[in-house]
């Protein structure tokens, strides 16, 4: 079944021309139109599907700095404090609450590992505090075993994906933008190496500049330009508990099990970096850039079945502007789970927190989680034509970031100074090897 989401009313004229387009209703895709619209600029913001209904409410809403991969740490600090603006600018709850992190631990190395972090992160002016056994087993009381340790990250939180994006997307249109939905755009006009237009399959907008924050469509939408950007897609399981489970921490994180409070008391339960990869045409084709990082990750990972290969999202081929493209024959993503990871993460979390052996499942979903080659986004605004700007890739690490990518991808739309430096995020990185490169978080 699909996660829960809510559903947002928006308009069903789309207009003959814009400042700036932006392709899908992400969460990065509506913070973008979001700060574009703030800024004064004429914004379309354009979906094939539901605002949200993809990746951006089927993550855990964890909004963390704590082990992020120290190129995306300048922005995930920004963004924490982008959440806070935001709600308290568009007046709507996005479930975001600063709730603190807990880490648990009991092996030796990867309490290290984050000791190690946390004294990189110290000196980027980060709060994060180390646990030893005593300090972890009295935060982690719930699992009512002793732990070697652990972190504590009390300034970082969680929001709530079934509300963030929908109430961001209210947001662009207090701020006068446009939100259309179940509108594809199909692929963009361009005249003298710079965009002139959107064509969507309800017409053309005139534009200058276009925001591709595509999600797991990116790629196939660039190759239609002739831009590559590999990307793959691993599809994740995850499932939710019902409210009732009293006495558990709001985020916590261990090898065997991850779990998250929501903003209705039911719980969240996953396993970090458990995934099947779906092969398809341009995970195939990619294959070569992907190599280091199943390498790292191959414990973690299986192969899955046809699912991402029938909807079409990492096609190789080249469809027609005015005929349906893949995007309108698959709207929203809605892989199946697997049963298997389904079950065994059930297991594990009501071994480790007895107290959700009280609650009933009620909720179980599938995500592709659209990853690049070193698990870093691509935030860039020169990739080939001038005016496309390009966010994807975000390597599930999106959602609490969101704020802070659409503020960058607007940045750059704007000609404005940039709220982090954006180096890291170009798409040119991908011409050299990645050994080395993979995110370790």
């Amino acid at each position: 079944m699909p996660a829960p989401l809510k559903i947002v009313q928006s308009s069903q004229t789309v207009p003959k021309s814009a400042d700036t387009v932006v392709i899908g209703a992400g969460i990065v895709g509506v913070s973008t139109a979001y700060w574009l619209a703030r800024a004064g600029q004429s914004v379309v913001l354009v979906e094939k599907g539901s605002v949200g209904a993809e990746q951006s409410s089927r993550n855990w809403g964890w909004c963390r700095q704590q082990n992020r991969d120290a190129r995306e740490l300048p922005l995930s600090t920004k963004s924490l404090s982008l959440w806070e603006e935001m709600a308290a600018d568009i007046g709507d709850d996005m479930g975001f609450s600063r709730c603190g992190l807990l880490y648990l631990s009991d092996a030796e190395a990867e309490i290290e590992t984050w000791a190690k972090w946390g004294r990189f992160a110290r000196g980027e002016g980060v709060v994060t505090q180390m646990l030893g056994s005593g300090e972890a087993s009295v935060k982690g009381s719930a699992t009512g075993k002793t732990w070697k340790g652990g972190v504590w990250s009390p300034t970082d939180g969680t929001a709530d994906p079934s509300r963030a994006a929908p109430a961001v997307a209210r947001g662009i249109m207090k701020h006068n933008g446009i939100v259309l939905q179940n509108c594809a755009a199909r692929g963009i006009e361009h005249e003298a190496g710079a965009v002139s237009g959107v064509i969507t399959e309800r017409g053309v907008i005139r534009t200058q500049n276009v925001v591709l924050a595509g999600g797991a469509w990116a790629s196939s939408f660039l190759r239609q330009l002739d831009i590559a950007f590999p990307q793959a897609a691993i599809r994740s399981s995850i499932l939710s508990v019902a409210p009732g489970a009293q006495g558990l921490p709001a985020a916590l994180h261990t090898s065997r099990v991850s779990v998250t409070r929501r903003s209705d008391g039911a719980y969240t339960l996953a396993v970090s970096g458990f995934g099947k990869v779906d092969p398809t045409p341009g995970a195939i084709y990619g294959a070569r850039h992907f190599v280091p990082m199943f390498a790292k990750r191959w414990r973690m990972l299986s192969p899955g079945g046809l699912q991402a290969w029938n909807a079409g999202f990492e096609t190789r081929r080249r469809w027609k502007m005015d005929q349906p493209t893949p995007m309108e024959a698959v709207r929203i993503l809605d892989p199946r789970p697997s049963r298997r990871h389904l079950d065994l993460i059930l297991a594990r979390a009501r071994t480790l927190l007895p107290e959700l052996s009280k609650v009933a499942v009620q909720a179980e979903w599938a995500g592709y989680i659209d990853s690049t080659p070193d698990g870093v986004p691509v935030i860039d605004g020169d990739i080939g034509l001038r005016g496309l700007v390009l966010a994807a890739g975000f390597s599930g690490h999106g959602f609490g970031i969101g704020p802070g990518a659409g503020h960058l991808a607007a940045d750059i739309v704007l000609g404005r100074k940039p709220i982090t430096q954006v180096s890291q995020y170009r798409l040119s990185r991908f011409a050299k090897t990645q050994w080395g490169k993979v995110s370790e978080y």
